[in-house]
């Protein structure tokens, strides 16, 4: 089989034995599988997907500069299609769903990942999501959709809804936000209500990741 015809893949894992398992196994076990580059942060992992644009990524979660979910996210603000995989050695439910709405198109456990990552891979590459075996009956009907609606575009959102995000996601405090906007902590309060609310966005780590995907976040 051909380099062309073959699905092309990065992997991104900071622990060197989870990387040269996982190559083995795809050396060993599938043909069709190339791995094309591999990183060890998530700032690697980012330059290096958008440099060779693979056909999958496979993120670990929990990678040094920048998290699997944040490289994730800004790759996908720029490349909509791209398709990630997410690797974590968590398996608790509120860790997967986050990743499946945030546009992962799959999940693995690490724990099982030797065993299902080829499947992953193909899965995912064809357009359909895959998460580990162990996980599947746990998940919400809104987490094993393919991919959850996008969220409003920043281009939605007022010139002081926007600041109000850039403001949320640097750690200000209502008071500090409030002196910085010359409006009352009340009224800070409730526009940052509507904001989520228009969003549909209920988390702190959610806005963040909003943030990132729409060019919002400050270096």
């Amino acid at each position: 089989m051909s380099a062309q015809a073959r699905i092309r893949v990065l992997l991104a894992d900071d622990h060197p034995v989870v990387l040269e398992g996982i190559k083995a196994v795809l050396k060993s076990t599938a043909p069709d599988i190339l791995v094309t580059g591999e990183a060890r942060d998530g700032r690697r992992a980012l330059a290096l997907a958008r440099s060779s644009s693979p056909d999958v990524c496979v993120f670990d979660i929990s990678m040094p500069v920048l998290n699997g979910l944040e490289a994730m996210a800004r790759l996908l603000a720029e490349r909509a299609g791209a398709r990630v995989i997410i690797l974590s050695m968590h398996d608790d439910k509120p860790t997967v769903e986050k990743a499946l709405l945030s546009g992962a198109m799959g999940y693995l456990v690490k724990e099982t990942a030797a065993e299902e990552v080829a499947r992953a891979l193909r899965a995912v590459h064809g357009g359909q999501r895959y998460v580990s075996q162990s996980l599947a009956a746990v998940l919400s009907p809104a987490a094993q959709r393919v991919r959850k609606p996008g969220p409003v575009r920043a281009s939605l959102l007022t010139e002081r809804e926007r600041e109000l995000v850039r403001l949320i996601v640097e750690g200000l405090r209502y008071s500090q936000i409030a002196a910085r906007l010359r409006i009352s902590e009340s009224t800070v309060r409730t526009h940052r209500r509507n904001l989520f609310r228009k969003l549909d966005i209920h988390k702190q780590t959610d806005i963040v990741l909003y943030a990132i995907r729409e060019g919002l976040s400050r270096p």
